[in-house]
């Protein structure tokens, strides 16, 4: 498993706690110093299921700083991958990408189900 967090996000850090807790191994990685790339964020968009808007961190001051709420409905697919790219703090976090699933944000009783 792979946990693309901030770890200074407080929400990031619940979920690391989660899965030492439950005794489970995964790989680490910072998402402002390594942000994922516009490939990576397609390829899990495509694993999760989940519409593409949840992968953007919309309570991100970047986020709102660019008008994306008024924006993302007139972007391609293909642009909000692009844009996904340029700033890891654009990302929704935590991302827990898994070898059948990729899920956003931290909610428990979400995860326990997939894990």
């Amino acid at each position: 498993m792979l946990l693309v967090h901030y770890p200074k996000c407080s929400t990031c850090q619940k979920a690391k706690k989660w899965l030492e807790a439950k005794e489970l191994e995964f790989e680490e990685r910072d998402i402002k110093n390594q942000n994922p790339t516009k490939e990576e964020i397609k390829a899990w968009h495509q694993k999760s299921g989940l519409p593409l808007k949840k992968f953007f961190n919309t309570s991100g001051m970047i986020y709102r700083e660019m008008q994306l709420k008024d924006k993302l409905p007139d972007m391609t697919e293909e642009k909000q991958y692009e844009l996904l790219a340029t700033d890891g703090m654009l990302v929704k976090r935590p991302i827990l990408v898994t070898d059948t699933t990729v899920l956003t944000g931290f909610r428990e009783k979400e995860w326990e189900k997939v894990i």
